[in-house]
């Protein structure tokens, strides 16, 4: 079995540290601009729809419940990245759309993303760069 710092090296468990070492440092980037990845997630939905989205169709769009949604957008709002507005479909309902602020932030954060993302691939040099992204796309795909 082959064994790297006295322990089994296994490609799952390689990928998924180095999954969390590229997650971290995407996080220092954007907390450089007042963002999360969540937040930014959500900043990035309601940007590509163009209009305000329900809560419930935001949650599924994030890949998260609910719940956790309202609680993002709460934050969101209190910094005044997001509002709600009411649904004029149904007055029950509330949505939420990206303010000014919102859409400043955001164009920051994916500035913040395309600077991390480049420095990341910067470590590789050419044919080590396009055989990476061709196997991480072949491995998402299966």
């Amino acid at each position: 079995m082959n064994q790297v710092a006295g322990r089994p090296a296994h490609v799952a468990f390689t990928l998924i540290e180095t999954m969390h070492a590229v997650e971290a440092g995407l996080e220092a980037a954007l907390e450089q601009v007042g963002l999360s990845l969540a937040k930014y997630g959500v900043l990035s939905k309601l940007a590509e729809a163009g209009e305000p989205l329900n809560l419930s169709t935001l949650a599924e769009r994030c890949s998260c419940v609910r719940s956790n949604m309202t609680q993002l957008i709460d934050r969101l709002e209190d910094e005044g990245l997001v509002q709600r507005v009411a649904d004029p479909q149904d007055r029950r309902a509330i949505r939420a759309r990206v303010t000014e602020l919102g859409q400043r932030r955001h164009a920051d954060g994916v500035q913040a993303l395309e600077h991390a993302e480049q420095e990341l691939l910067n470590r590789l040099k050419g044919p080590q760069r396009s055989t990476l992204l061709d196997a991480l796309r072949e491995l998402r795909s299966t």
